[in-house]
């Protein structure tokens, strides 16, 4: 089985925060994460009013999530990232990228909505990742 290929072709803005196309190949494992918010485990919200906060935290329950289906941060294709309008982006944006940063990127679709279904929430983050086992295709299979 061939590798998952993230692309950035020719002709199209050259970021290195994120490819234009992701191909997996048939086989592959494809795992979606529904929308994540800043909330604990009870369901709380972590970080009122605070962008960067509740990024970092949508983000954790995002990690959490995939690592439950036996999948992580490398192994996304594609992430929506949804802020309220007023959000401030920089700070939220700011505190995931870190985590996002990889030499094949994936796929990014980022929004701002008049709100989300949690009170207070500024920013969900949802996911769809794929994993091609080790054994099918090789070394090297998953980017972690």
């Amino acid at each position: 089985m061939s590798p998952i290929q993230r692309l950035r072709p020719a002709g199209l803005v050259n970021s290195p925060a994120f490819s234009h196309v992701a191909v997996v190949p048939p086989g592959a494992t494809t795992i979606y994460v529904g929308g994540q918010n800043a909330v604990d485990q009870s369901g709380k919200l972590v970080g009122e009013g605070d962008a960067a906060i509740q990024s970092a935290r949508a983000l954790q329950n995002a990690q959490t999530a995939l690592e439950a289906a036996g999948a992580g941060l490398g192994d996304v294709i594609h992430w929506t990232v949804l802020f309220v309008e007023g959000a401030d982006l920089a700070a939220g944006y700011g505190a995931i990228a870190a985590q996002l940063a990889s030499e094949e990127p994936p796929l990014v679709t980022a929004a701002f909505v008049a709100g989300l279904g949690v009170p207070g929430a500024l920013v969900e983050i949802s996911a769809v990742a794929a994993v091609v086992s080790a054994e099918e295709n090789g070394a090297g299979a998953r980017r972690r």
